[in-house]
């Protein structure tokens, strides 16, 4: 639990602009599931402020805050998570290594006593009951954090704590400070009158530079931020996919190993256990909540346990990217991995296990595409997977459903395995791990696209950034910038634009640049499994991580379940804000006479697959629209680090820079420049992958 991570400078102009109390509280609601009560609000505007003002006054202002964070990302075995209200962040000024402070804001104007037998409780005016000493609260903390499963263990750095009690001066809380009272590096105890020795010991535990890189390091140590996973399969070379569980994530595949033991035995052993039933596990969770990441480490430990185990998904830009980066062969991915089509014909005996990625991309039934009837299924395609396996686990988010015949719902699954008479487990998986794990992000998103209640104000928290570009060329800019100087970057787009068929035969095919804003123009990623352009332009299955798709523009069919350090966004006329909602279109071409190539007619969605389906009139547009808000939100939340929009309307994208204000603060913009070198980690080419890593034309059309 984390509420936010800003330097005090920037906190300052964040409360400045009324929004800071907003935002911890939505933060604070998120993971506690109640409304924050009015005196913590209170708190948060009086003390943080303060904390900070003293900072800028000490000239420490770059000093980092994280406020409101437990020392640990894993639940506590009973209650809620003992919390710190904040960590100061910085470099120790003489020995240069990391340097934090663990705080105590009280705002307390007076103490009355301490309990001699045990000084730890204080009494103070104003409360019922006696409050615990400040100092060992401190004592605790510092515990936490430097114990065996805090972010401190085993680093050597600079670590005190003090107790801030701005509202008081030492006489009015001399029974803090008397011979009673603990001492030491972490329980010191600052009041109003004290105020010039903290400002004095902050320039003394702090340089004037060197914070974002330690607050990048804290965060790395409290599990804040996650290995890409196409990174973390390709240094394992997918045997294991090096992600560290937490949380609700540990819970799950703890329980599905569990079950699998008392249904699938040891797999040496010749005869199955006396328990030879079934099971069905359903996890969801929005994107970026670690789905993939469980079910990858679930198939790692089922093979080398010996079980027969498949990795099945319903995305083919998923399956590609995995297969290209990690350089799986041919032969090894089909031993590994498989899409949901290929269980007509159940494996005899079925498998151990079966892991359902994408599992909302689910059909009724599988079809053929060839038309070969006796590959297509006869029955819906949830009971082929089910027919499959002994042990099955879905992993979906029904938000991410984007074509009117993806079917996949938790209801879907559950009514499916019940009629078999097996009882699935559900699991929901909440805490975010792409995005920067910013939660905050993910519900702006959400709020934005009317998927569901909430602010539509963007509030910078030091995870996520977000920007509008002012034109297309801008944010092409911006992202290509961005891959040049080595961070994973893509441009993304909504179905509006027509999609030609290469020019010409076989790896010589030319790009047609459909996709067409005004005078810029650029191609769709190529369709198919073959390089174009002579090797210049990849397939669609490898465009998400091979170094020349730069230089194409992806699609929600081609960006679904990756991600990258940076995403830019071109939002079409599929989706226009018209006073205060959206308004959905669907577009027409038409064949331009002079070249013959397809060209806009009427703006809109040209994606065919959203004209399909039965129903009543208002059944299929309320569809329809359901498909393009789910599209752009999976295309909005593909960034680990910064999102960037651009609307092809004027009113559409008036409404996003309102959403959006202006976010330039301090330079918080995390271009691979502003990084700090810590968090400059370069992400691992594909060992499939020979020759340099740049295309023959970026230089052009950079």
């Amino acid at each position: 639990m984390l509420l936010l991570r800003l330097s005090a400078q920037d906190l300052l102009t964040l409360n400045l602009r009324r929004q800071m109390v907003p935002h911890l509280a939505a933060r604070y609601r998120h993971f506690r599931s109640r409304d924050v009560s009015a005196t913590e609000r209170e708190a948060w505007a009086e003390s943080l402020v303060e904390l900070a003002e003293d900072l800028v006054e000490a000239e420490r202002g770059n000093v980092e805050m994280v406020v409101e964070c437990a020392a640990t990302v894993d639940e506590p075995q009973k209650g809620e998570p003992s919390l710190i209200d904040v960590v100061l962040v910085g470099r120790h000024p003489e020995t240069r290594l990391p340097s934090f402070q663990l705080v105590e804001l009280k705002r307390w104007s007076m103490v009355t006593r301490v309990e001699a037998a045990t000084a730890e409780l204080v009494s103070v005016p104003g409360y019922k009951k006696p409050k615990k000493h400040p100092a060992l609260q401190l004592r605790n903390t510092y515990r936490l954090f430097t114990g065996d499963q805090g972010p401190l263990r085993g680093i050597t750095v600079e670590c005190g704590g003090f107790a801030y009690l701005h509202n008081a001066t030492d006489d009015s809380v001399r029974p803090l400070l008397d011979t009673l009272a603990p001492s030491g590096a972490y329980e010191r105890v600052y009041t109003r009158d004290s105020r010039d020795l903290l400002l004095a010991d902050l320039r003394r535990h702090f340089a004037e530079d060197g914070a974002a890189s330690e607050a990048e390091q804290l965060l790395r140590f409290m599990n804040l931020r996650n290995t890409p996973l196409l990174d973390a399969m390709i240094r394992s070379r997918g045997e294991d996919t090096v992600f560290t569980l937490r949380g609700r994530q540990k819970e799950v595949a703890a329980s599905v190993l569990q079950r699998a033991a008392s249904i699938l035995g040891d797999a040496d052993q010749p005869a199955p256990p006396l328990d030879d039933g079934r099971a069905v596990f359903i996890v969801t969770g929005s994107a970026g909540t670690g789905k993939s990441a469980v079910g990858l480490q679930l198939r790692a430990d089922f093979e080398a346990a010996g079980h027969t185990v498949k990795y099945a998904s319903g995305s083919r830009a998923f399956n590609g990217a995995l297969q290209e980066q990690v350089g799986y062969t041919d032969t090894e991915f089909r031993k590994r991995f498989a899409y949901f089509s290929h269980f007509v014909t159940p494996p005899d005996p079925p498998l151990d296990v079966l892991l359902c990625d994408e599992a909302h991309r689910l059909r009724e039934r599988t079809i053929d595409m060839y038309q070969r009837e006796e590959k297509s299924g006869k029955q819906p395609q949830v009971d082929d997977l089910l027919d499959s396996s002994r042990l099955t686990v879905f992993f979906l988010d029904e938000s991410q459903t984007v074509r009117p015949k993806e079917v996949g719902t938790v209801s879907l699954i559950e009514e499916a395995a019940k009629a078999r008479g097996i009882t699935p487990l559900r699991y929901e998986l909440r805490e975010e791990w792409r995005c920067g794990g910013s939660d905050a992000y993910i519900r702006w998103v959400r709020a934005v696209l009317d998927i569901e209640a909430g602010t539509t104000e963007w509030i910078p928290d030091g995870l996520m950034h977000v920007e509008v570009a002012d034109s297309p060329e801008e944010l092409e800019y911006i992202i290509r910038a961005e891959a040049e100087a080595g961070a994973t970057a893509r441009m993304v787009a909504g179905f509006c634009w027509p999609w030609t068929e290469p020019v010409g035969e076989g790896k010589a095919a030319r790009l047609e640049a459909d996709v067409r804003i005004g005078d810029w123009h650029r191609p769709w990623n190529a369709k198919g499994d073959s390089f174009r352009e002579n090797g210049a332009v990849p397939p669609s299955t490898k465009w998400s991580v091979h170094p020349y798709g730069i230089n194409q523009i992806g699609c929600v069919y081609t960006a679904q379940g990756l991600e990258w350090d940076w995403c830019g966004v071109i939002l079409g006329e599929d989706m226009v804000r018209r006073g205060d909602r959206w308004v959905y279109r669907k577009g027409q071409w038409c064949v331009d006479p002079e070249n013959k190539v397809k060209r806009v007619k009427v703006p809109g969605s040209l994606d065919m697959k959203l004209r399909e389906g039965a129903g009543i009139k208002e059944e299929r547009e309320e569809e329809f629209a359901r498909c393009v808000r789910h599209a752009y939100h999976v295309l909005m939340t593909r960034a680990s680090r910064a999102t960037v929009l651009y609307s092809t309307d004027e009113e559409t994208q008036a409404y996003l820079k309102s959403c959006v204000g202006e976010v330039q603060i301090h330079g918080l913009r995390p271009t691979w420049e502003n990084l700090p070198a810590e968090a400059r980690v370069p992400h691992l080419p594909s060992p499939k992958r020979k020759g340099p890593d740049t295309s023959p034309w970026q230089e052009l059309l950079f």
